[in-house]
């Protein structure tokens, strides 16, 4: 990640400059969520339908959201790495058991599936912390982030019951669904705006505001002297923030 050399009186550090892993994680959802959740909702399909949706949703919301994850560690995103983790896994695990229905290794149960259901109880709990602690970042995350929790809620209220798809809860909760999908897909429109535009162009209204652009800090660097001095620059780029270069010098 980063190469440290020693230049004479100075020590130099680069670190690589990423783009917002949110964007890739939340166009990932909002894509795999919208075809899945409208299909629950009873907007369009049938019975058959979910055979042609799980390869999709497993690549497009699972791998994706997946490696958005793993790049959130090196953006230093806590909440992304924790959320698009848990719906990529979610993804890849509710494809592979959509293989094992359409192969016959298991039979897919007709009515009630608690089995299910306890998915969605875990993914509601962890949504709902997630939505507190983006209440620190930016509330169009929170409105991601609150809706799933509602939608994951109500899936699972619908796995227990036995509702069928279409109708009374199962139809609550893909309504939801594809409320957090038109949510993210603003959300990840905004982050690349930004990217490109430097500037904020669609309002995801911020909590603290941060650093949009390059710029110099001066900060002491850990284990340094007290006659040296450190200037960092760093891009901070959506959520995340990203060190371009690390220069410390030292002084006299």
């Amino acid at each position: 990640m980063s190469e440290r050399t020693n230049e004479g009186s100075g020590t130099r550090i680069y670190l690589q400059p990423i783009a917002a892993p949110s964007i890739l994680g939340l166009y990932g959802f909002a894509g795999a969520t919208l075809i899945l959740a409208s299909h629950v909702a009873g907007w369009w399909g049938d019975s058959q339908s979910t055979a042609y949706i799980w390869p999709f949703a497993a690549a497009f919301g699972g791998v994706a959201q997946f490696t958005a994850a793993m790049w959130s560690y090196k953006a230093r995103d806590a909440v992304a790495t924790a959320m698009h983790g848990m719906w990529g896994s979610f993804w890849v695990g509710w494809g592979i058991l959509e293989l094992l229905f359409a192969t016959g290794t298991l039979t897919q149960p007709q009515g009630a599936f608690p089995a299910f259901g306890m998915w969605f109880v875990a993914l509601a709990w962890i949504m709902l912390m997630g939505a507190v602690a983006a209440a620190w970042e930016n509330m169009a995350l929170v409105a991601v982030l609150g809706f799933l929790t509602l939608g994951s809620a109500f899936t699972a209220v619908a796995e227990f019951v036995g509702s069928a798809t279409g109708s009374g809860w199962a139809a609550l909760g893909g309504w939801t669904f594809v409320i957090s999908a038109v949510c993210a897909w603003y959300t990840a429109s905004a982050l690349m705006f930004e990217a490109v535009a430097g500037r904020a162009v669609l309002p995801v209204v911020r909590v603290h505001k941060r650093m949009q652009i390059s710029g110099a800090l001066r900060v002491k660097w850990p284990r340094a002297s007290w006659n040296e001095a450190c200037w960092v620059k760093v891009l901070f780029v959506g959520n995340g923030i990203c060190m371009s270069r690390t220069r410390v010098r030292r002084r006299g």
